[in-house]
């Protein structure tokens, strides 16, 4: 599946919009205020964003929310669906663009849109991508049993079970390598 740089930002994009939904209640949502989304928007180089508000926050919640159900969307039908949502009620308006140094891309939201329906538009418009290409089941959840964080695997044979091999991957083989050896120790 070819993905070009826009989509790869737009999935790199959504995917860290979910992971800052809090787990838990006892967990710290990583957009606590409307500075927190500021570091978001800056740090994903959103285009096109004015001064954000409270409002705006509140917005991009509710969207995160949605987007981290498509992740869980059982099969692609109900992942369409909700895609198709979202991207309609941003106003989705495709238009070809080339700024800040970068090549001709589509963006999906319209002029002069909110930071919410920006990011539902071009972020499902990325996930849709996925759905018309039979590649759905890319859009996960790490495995880990204490860690449910989405990613999408890019993976050859699409056999990426964990958001990163480095912290959960590798903790849970440790821990199975170390259960091995005690009941071989006795």
């Amino acid at each position: 599946m070819l993905i070009t740089h826009d989509t790869r930002c737009a999935l790199d994009t959504v995917v860290d919009l979910v992971n800052t939904a809090p787990e838990d209640d006892a967990a710290p949502d990583g957009l606590a205020d409307v500075t927190a989304l500021a570091d978001f928007v800056r740090g994903h180089d959103v285009s096109d964003i004015g001064v954000l508000s409270e409002f705006d926050l509140s917005a991009v919640r509710r969207i995160r929310g949605r987007f981290a159900g498509i992740f869980a969307a059982p099969d692609p039908r109900a992942a369409a669906h909700m895609i198709n949502e979202l991207v309609a009620a941003a106003g989705t308006t495709p238009r070809l663009t080339d700024h800040d140094g970068y090549d001709w891309h589509v963006h999906y939201f319209a002029p002069g849109a909110s930071v919410a329906d920006h990011l539902a538009a071009d972020c499902g418009m990325a996930l849709a991508f996925f759905v018309v290409a039979g590649e759905q089941e890319r859009l996960r959840r790490c495995e880990a049993p204490d860690c449910r964080r989405a990613f999408v695997d890019l993976s050859r044979n699409r056999s990426r079970r964990y958001c990163d091999s480095r912290t959960c991957g590798n903790r849970l083989h440790v821990a199975a390598y170390r259960a091995r050896r005690k009941e071989a120790t006795g």
